[in-house]
């Protein structure tokens, strides 16, 4: 059987090796299967994700119902746990954190209290985001809910070395407008305690605005670098190969030197 073979294409000329070729193709075959489990992996994650994040909802639990011991920013439980709130929001004592973005526009987050009808306890919920690009003298909109709500919520629990802005605030004028979201001086503000933790509005929900936080996500990133990676190594090695065994260089450089 011979070994090699010419093949010409106008001023494109080859030799090919088939020994060597089996063993190029055979290698980016293996590269490209491995770009491919790892996309894979990517989906799964992600499947597994959505899953989880609807078997949440559906099974959020009352506020009211989380031991007071498990209240700890240290349980890992606490980040994200989806969580049932009954009451009213008290429109009048909202929120208004500066400077937050949303697709490259400036805003405000909005936060607003509400008082849960078994405990009678305040929590404060993140309803997300409102512009603060607006005619002079507009106030933000706010997009207040009136009487009884019933919302499903994500508690958040900040990175131990968050950096908190502290604010110069002006209590006597509300909507407050702060740099940080500062339970403690928000309690100390309202004369009265709050649930210790930031919890954020699911989607669909009253009161629902802007949702400019970062989703939780399946980590997918790893996945899909890895991928990239091993698709780079198989078409490299391919071009590689061509490179080697014809003039394709030659042509490049704008010669037509046969390999």
């Amino acid at each position: 059987m011979q070994m090699q073979h010419d093949f010409t294409l106008g001023s494109f000329h080859i030799r090919v090796n088939w020994l060597i070729a089996t063993c190029v193709l055979i290698t980016a075959f293996a590269f490209g299967r491995l770009g491919i489990w790892q996309l894979d992996r990517a989906a799964e994650k992600v499947q597994e994700q959505r899953a989880l994040e609807v078997e949440l909802n559906a099974s959020a639990t009352p506020l009211e119902d989380i031991p007071e011991g498990h209240l700890h920013p240290s349980n890992p439980e606490m980040q994200n746990r989806h969580v049932l709130l009954k009451g009213e929001y008290l429109n009048d004592r909202t929120i208004l954190l500066l400077a937050e973005f949303f697709e490259g526009q400036i805003g405000y987050g909005v936060v607003t209290p509400l008082r849960l009808e078994g405990s009678n306890q305040l929590v404060l919920v993140s309803r997300g985001w409102t512009t603060g690009i607006l005619p002079p003298d507009t106030p933000p909109y706010l997009r207040p809910i009136t009487g009884p709500v019933e919302v499903t919520a994500q508690i958040y629990i900040p990175a131990t070395d968050a950096r908190i802005i502290s604010s110069q605030i002006d209590a006597s004028v509300w909507p407050l407008r702060m740099r940080s979201l500062e339970i403690d001086v928000i309690s100390d503000i309202l004369d009265e305690p709050l649930f210790p933790f930031e919890t954020r509005l699911t989607a669909d929900q009253p009161g629902t605005l802007v949702r400019h936080w970062p989703a939780v996500n399946a980590d997918i990133d790893q996945n899909l670098s890895y991928a990239v990676q091993w698709f780079s190594f198989g078409l490299l090695i391919a071009f590689v190969a061509v490179l080697a065994s014809s003039n394709l260089w030659a042509l490049m450089k704008g010669t037509s030197d046969r390999p």
